[in-house]
């Protein structure tokens, strides 16, 4: 399975402002005096040497994760990263119509307001079909194309699926089940197998009882995962603080991830007031949290950005 993040931002999107990519220049340049950088074949060199948190950044789209498998283009969630989504399907299509099957989590804002926007909803000539547990999804989603809100209504081209919750869905050879989650409002989390291979997208949870009998449940459903993309929105202390928001954090994710025997951990839903040095610094404290109290587990841990992707 081919797996791509096309927004991994939480709540709201956050560009990359101005002053913060002056920073990231200036501290690039003032490195590259300190490394006596004299010619341009130093560079790329250079370039690669750079903290992460100085040569890129994690983007500020919200929620869309793009998988390929079996042949079938699956996304999960449709943030205002689905907009760009959208547009690379338009290139990659060379003229041909479109097939993709979204399956959606939720449907608070920053999980569906890049839909108006995704540009292959235009031509009648392409298959696109909405997937959730949820009742009513297209009347949802329409109301947010509401004149009083957008100038133009839902595209008429959306199929709608409703799913039984637990329930398996078969795309192709690629199966998909469903499984809840703790956020206000209801989420659900997918694990997505394909060929011996397995994902499973859990964002948006809260985890309040940290007891192994009540995280069970979820474990169960993360068990043995080549990969578990997660919620980390907050800290320790802002789980405690932001009680019933319905977002975890990376230590929860860590003993979870452990517990269940997943091979990688990747880190999403970002909070949009951490910018990228923070987010790395909370990557690498994590890491740390892994050497010390599990030094031998076999965890990778990566950082949801914009543009990562991978072959599982």
């Amino acid at each position: 399975m081919y797996i791509r993040f096309w927004g991994v931002r939480g709540s709201i999107a956050t560009p990359l402002t101005n002053a913060e990519l002056e920073v990231k220049i200036e501290t690039a340049v003032k490195l590259g005096i300190k490394a006596g950088i004299t010619n341009d074949g130093q560079v790329p060199g250079f370039l690669e040497s750079l903290p992460l948190h100085i040569r890129r950044t994690v983007g500020g789209d919200t929620a869309c994760v793009e998988i390929q498998a079996g042949g079938k283009t699956l996304v999960f969630d449709a943030g205002t990263g689905f907009r760009r989504l959208g547009l690379d399907l338009i290139k990659r299509s060379g003229g041909n119509p479109i097939e993709a099957h979204i399956l959606m989590t939720h449907t608070h804002w920053d999980h569906i307001n890049g839909i108006p926007f995704f540009v292959p909803a235009f031509s009648s000539e392409n298959n696109l079909t909405f997937y959730s547990p949820f009742s009513g999804l297209k009347e949802r989603l329409a109301r947010q194309q509401n004149a009083e809100y957008f100038p133009a209504p839902l595209s008429p081209i959306f199929r709608f699926v409703r799913l039984n919750e637990h329930k398996q869905l078969h795309i192709g050879d690629v199966k998909i089940e469903n499984f809840p989650l703790n956020h206000p409002g209801g989420s659900y989390s997918y694990r997505v197998t394909y060929d011996n291979k397995t994902i499973v997208y859990a964002t948006d949870s809260e985890y309040k009882e940290l007891s192994a009998e009540s995280l069970k449940p979820f474990t169960d459903f993360f068990h043995d995962a080549d990969m578990l993309i997660f919620d980390a929105q907050y800290t320790m202390l802002e789980n405690v603080e932001k009680e019933d928001w319905g977002h975890s954090n990376v230590f929860t994710g860590i003993d979870m991830a452990i517990e269940a025997k997943v091979k990688k951990l990747v880190f999403t839903h970002h909070e949009p007031g951490y910018n990228d040095e923070k987010l790395y610094e909370i990557l690498l404290k994590a890491k740390e949290y892994v050497d010390i109290n599990q030094p031998k587990v076999p965890l990778e841990l990566l950082l949801a950005s914009e543009g990562l992707s991978m072959t599982i």
